[in-house]
């Protein structure tokens, strides 16, 4: 099937249609707006077409119609582009999408990492938006994705501008979390969630849920030390940190107190607690689904630019390696793993 974008300005085009953008378009599409979803799996746009798309969770649970074609049939060119691959699949989803956006386009990046300089280095940073996304969403099936809790969602121009555009986006991203906001400091919440997704990066190491291993007293320190690395990279690049759902990044500055630390802990344990998405997307891909990570893509750049800035980051290395080999069928999901990391950077 092909789908054209041809006159269809208002149409929301959402590359990616798996957790965050089918939780994302659901949302949208039960506010009035028409969107398009596109992904890759044959399977997931044939269901999204033959019966629409399923959401399960506890907050928005329920059946919308849904428009879906794969990446090649697509036609036209769309104002309002949302990227919602996974970080490693990013350089080949741009280089794919950028035909289809709009002379007066833009194209929205709600993923993990720092995917928007990826994007603006092949559609131009006037041409990007940042998006941040904390919200609890996996894919289950062909047509059925989880909406497992609620999350910070903020939105963000570049170079940190109130725009006519950004206000757009705003009030319609409003629409699946009353909640969202705009902010001058896109950066800041991306690096905050940084450090937070190299925590659980740690997390998914072993077979545990995400609030069972930050729980953890025994596993604090070696998660507190991988934090400090990504706060230092952060450091030197200029960002300015912005808290976000119970997450502290002062938490985390080698300076902070121990028991600051120790709150933001308890505030994350808590936060997770509450949502039915017990374990990270990461250890689903591990666990589940038997396929690569986001590894490379979110932990990467905090080792390439830590040595840029002559920073060590030994920790955020051995997590990567350690991630590598349980992706490749070297070692299991283990509590062993995190350990393992603690004894090597002792």
């Amino acid at each position: 099937m092909v789908v054209s974008g041809v006159g269809a300005s208002d149409t929301i085009l959402i590359w990616g249609a798996g957790a965050i953008g089918g939780a994302l378009g659901a949302a949208f599409t039960r506010a009035g707006a028409d969107v398009l979803h596109v992904d890759a799996a044959a399977d997931h746009v044939a269901a999204l077409n033959a019966a629409g798309l399923t959401l399960t969770g506890p907050i928005a649970p329920g059946h919308v119609a849904a428009r879906a074609a794969l990446p090649d049939a697509v036609r036209g060119q769309f104002r309002r582009c949302i990227l919602a691959v996974k970080a490693h699949h990013t350089a080949a989803a741009i280089a794919a999408l950028a035909p289809h956006v709009a002379a007066d386009g833009f194209v929205i990046s709600a993923q993990n990492g720092l995917n928007e300089t990826v994007i603006a280095d092949v559609v131009g940073r006037e041409r990007t938006m940042g998006c941040f996304v904390n919200f609890g969403a996996d894919y289950l099936a062909p047509g059925t994705v989880l909406y497992g809790g609620r999350g910070a969602v903020v939105l963000g121009e570049l170079d940190g501008r109130s725009t006519e555009r950004l206000a757009d986006v705003h009030q319609l991203f409003q629409r699946f979390d009353p909640a969202a906001i705009a902010t001058p400091n896109i950066f800041g919440y991306l690096w905050s969630k940084m450090i937070y997704g190299a925590l659980l990066f740690g997390t998914a190491l072993t077979d545990d849920s995400i609030a069972d291993v930050l729980a953890t007293a025994a596993f604090r320190p070696i998660l507190t030390r991988l934090a400090h690395e990504v706060v230092a990279v952060s450091r030197a690049e200029g960002v300015e940190l912005e808290p976000f759902d119970g997450f502290d990044p002062a938490a985390f500055l080698p300076e902070a107190p121990v028991a600051v630390t120790a709150a933001s802990f308890d505030a994350m344990v808590a936060h997770n607690r509450r949502s039915t998405k017990s374990h990270s997307g990461i250890w689903r891909d591990l666990a589940v689904r038997k396929r690569p990570t986001e590894v490379d893509a979110q932990l990467g750049p905090v080792v390439t630019l830590g040595a840029r800035h002559g920073i060590a980051t030994p920790v955020t290395a051995a997590v990567i390696a350690r991630i590598h080999d349980i992706e490749e069928g070297r070692r299991p999901l283990d509590r062993a793993n995190l350990a393992e990391i603690a004894e090597i950077a002792a």
